[in-house]
């Protein structure tokens, strides 16, 4: 397993964890009123929450993402195919 941490500016710390089929992308997301939602688009994660929206690149060779979000924790799964 390999892990990778990245924050930019006052983004969400986002760490990544490489297994040997799949990676997975954790973000830690501020605590708002509202549910965040959360869509995929052309590699990229885009999670809008409040009043705010972040984007998340997902990793080269992403070819399937699934998306779970629990105590203000996002992680993202994604299939790799390298």
């Amino acid at each position: 397993m390999t892990q990778t941490t990245r924050t930019v500016g006052d983004e969400p710390m986002v760490r990544t964890y490489e297994y040997d089929d799949e990676r997975v992308v954790v973000a830690d997301l501020p605590t708002v009123e509202t549910d965040p939602s959360v869509d995929v688009v052309d590699g990229t994660a885009i999670v809008v929450t409040g009043d705010r929206q972040f984007e998340i690149e997902l990793p080269d060779g992403a070819s399937d993402a699934h998306t779970f979000i629990k105590n203000d924790v996002l992680s993202i799964e994604v299939e790799d195919t390298r």
